[in-house]
């Protein structure tokens, strides 16, 4: 008896062990939560991000005209603070790479928000060369 059980018991393992699964594409992060969590942040902060580079920019001729834009995959997560205790307001301070047309990368910036979207300061780091300038 024992061992008919047992066989019953191994033939049903075996069977649950080669079930095959079919999944379907889903159109939202099922996996990658970590850098989807990332992304959906950085997101959250564009109007201070916003504002800083329209500051940082502002007379600069050729980025005012460009239009400068900017791209959360291309935004790196430098540093966070916690400001009151767990739960409490954070500063994020943000390296951004501005760029016009086709991504070509214009300067580079470092960017403090909290997570009450306010603009906590900003600062120009550099600003690369024009796609096409000579340079002597």
């Amino acid at each position: 008896m024992k061992m008919k059980i047992f066989v019953v018991v191994l033939i049903v393992m075996f069977r649950i062990s080669h079930t095959t699964a079919y999944a379907e594409t889903t159109n939202h992060a099922d996996k990658d939560f970590c850098g989807t969590l990332k992304y959906a942040f950085i997101n959250s902060l564009k109007e201070p991000i916003d504002k800083a580079i329209k500051e940082i920019y502002k007379d600069d001729t050729f980025a005012t005209n460009e239009g400068l834009s900017w791209a959360p995959f291309q935004t790196e997560i430098t540093e966070i603070k916690q400001k009151y205790g767990v739960g409490g307001e954070y500063e994020i301070k943000l390296q951004i790479y501005p760029y016009y047309r086709a991504h070509n990368t214009y300067g580079e910036d470092i960017i403090v928000v909290n997570t009450d979207g306010e603009l906590i300061s900003y600062e120009h780091v550099k600003t690369f060369p024009k796609v096409g300038e000579n340079h002597h």
